[in-house]
């Protein structure tokens, strides 16, 4: 469990650069039963694009790159 939150972290720490160039960040809430729960911050906190974002972007690197994440969800 506690390797997969750091492998969590690394992704999202590769993928950082690009939300914050946007104006926005991420931040890891909790990692449980494979689904990751993540808060969009700044200006990704509140764009219409957020959930793209999250889905296409961040889910989809996740599930490539950590074994055993089947979903990311985001917390208000």
């Amino acid at each position: 469990m506690h390797e997969q939150i750091e492998q969590v972290q690394e992704v999202i720490s590769k993928l950082r650069p690009f939300l914050l160039r946007d104006g926005g960040d991420v931040e890891l809430v909790d990692v449980e039963d494979g689904i990751v729960r993540l808060r969009l911050m700044g200006a990704c906190g509140n764009c219409p694009s957020s959930t793209i974002t999250l889905k296409a972007g961040i889910e989809r690197a996740l599930m490539a790159e950590v074994p055993g994440i089947t979903e990311i969800e985001q917390v208000f």
